[in-house]
């Protein structure tokens, strides 16, 4: 009798509340700096909930939990592709509205 294991990695997870992430946790969690995060939202491709856009309010930022998943997306399209931010926005937005449609789709 053939005998097969598995192994199962587990990870921690920790669900957020919304606006729980400050700038600092953003770059962390994407791996990139404060100031990629600041420059990224001076030019609107990432979008605090709370604070002005103005790079000198980075201490008032707070982002949603799922601003995680549209900064990495950004960040690997810029490493991988060497692509600007405002085009590495422009697909990750695409990439989105696929995703809604493909559930709206579902739901039928």
């Amino acid at each position: 009798m053939t005998q097969y294991t598995a192994s199962i990695h587990t990870t921690t997870l920790e669900i957020l509340d919304d606006d729980a992430l400050d700038a600092v946790t953003l770059a962390r969690a994407c791996h990139r700096s404060v100031e990629w995060v600041q420059a990224r939202v001076v030019d609107g491709v990432l979008t605090p909930s709370t604070g002005t856009r103005h790079a000198t309010a980075v201490t008032s930022w707070r982002f949603a939990s799922p601003s995680i998943v549209r900064a990495r997306r950004v960040a690997q399209l810029e490493r991988m592709y060497d692509a600007d931010p405002q085009l590495a926005a422009m697909t990750v937005d695409l990439m989105e509205e696929v995703l809604e449609l493909r559930r709206k789709l579902q739901g039928l």
